[in-house]
């Protein structure tokens, strides 16, 4: 498929509080995961991934998930989905009072192994069954796919393996599926390709882009993924995280270096520049790091 034209608007999918802090050396507090969430609220975020019920032993980060969301301000027009694996997930996310979760799956069997434990056919009947609970407690659900590119244990994946793994999370009742090349090893051709192939079986208004900026292609890879019709972007404020499970894969694409290249090309996101960089700027001294975006190195309010 050829480039089409761009579009007007896109929706930025904010994963810093959830997969941005998961991978971090520092583990936050509750208070601090609050206080993020509120700042990139406050800077025009809309969709705000806020944690994930998941074992702390496997995922200690994101201990204290549950007392969170329960503390958390609701905003009017603001979504803030969490990271579900499984019924138990599940059971303590609906307790909490989520109204919106997000699920995953991996497209490569050894990544599956090392991130649920279980395989990709379990896996996706696990899901299933969870996907269908949320749907009869009328929480959302969104789909996520790691390793759509490559696997850091096996290598090359399939395009063909991803876009039948998405299809079936439409058919489970996902709104929608972000397409994840966790270990960041996607250039814009393979995901111009991938997307191509994906479409073929899942309509592109229903597909997302989650992009790791591990080889510094983030931003080219989105771009790619605009010109084929993509229009929701997951990004993590300050170019937080990486995985747990996938070594050596950093951060996903910065959010500000996201709105610095939609802003260049007239594409509305709705987020204001100087708060995000403020916020990313916050976060990453609260880590005890320098940010890891260029946009947050770079900017100054003049700008």
């Amino acid at each position: 498929m050829s480039a089409g034209p761009l579009p007007a608007r896109v929706r930025i999918v904010e994963v810093g509080p959830r997969d941005g802090l998961q991978n971090e050396t520092m583990a936050l507090g509750v208070d601090d995961r609050l206080a993020l969430i509120a700042r990139l609220a406050d800077a025009g975020l809309r969709d705000i991934e806020a944690g994930a019920f998941v074992s702390p032993k496997r995922v200690p980060n994101m201990a204290g998930s549950g007392e969170l969301m329960q503390r958390l301000p609701r905003r009017a027009g603001v979504s803030y989905p969490c990271l579900v694996p499984n019924d138990t997930g599940l059971d303590a996310a609906l307790a909490a009072g989520c109204t919106d979760i997000a699920i995953f799956a991996a497209a490569s069997e050894t990544f599956s192994q090392r991130n649920t434990a279980c395989s990709i056919a379990e896996s996706m009947d696990r899901l299933s069954a969870v996907a269908q609970r949320a749907r009869d407690a009328g929480v959302r659900v969104r789909g996520y796919l790691s390793c759509v590119i490559g696997c850091p244990y096996e290598g090359a994946v399939d395009s063909r393996k991803v876009a039948g793994m998405a299809a079936r999370l439409i058919d489970m009742g996902c709104f929608e599926v972000s397409l994840g090349d966790t270990t960041g090893i996607g250039t814009p051709a393979q995901i111009g390709a991938l997307v191509d192939t994906v479409a073929e079986q899942v309509p592109v208004a229903q597909l997302a882009g989650h992009f790791h900026d591990t080889w510094g292609m983030g931003v080219a890879n989105v771009w790619a993924a605009l010109q084929r019709g993509v229009t929701v972007f997951d990004a993590s404020v300050g170019g937080l995280g990486g995985c747990p499970f996938a070594p050596g894969a950093s951060g996903n694409v910065a959010t500000e270096d996201l709105v610095y290249m939609l802003d260049g090309a007239g594409i509305e996101s709705g987020i204001d520049m100087q708060a995000l960089v403020g916020t990313a700027r916050w976060i990453s001294a609260r880590l005890d790091r320098a940010p890891a975006s260029r946009v947050a190195r770079a900017f100054r309010p003049q700008d």
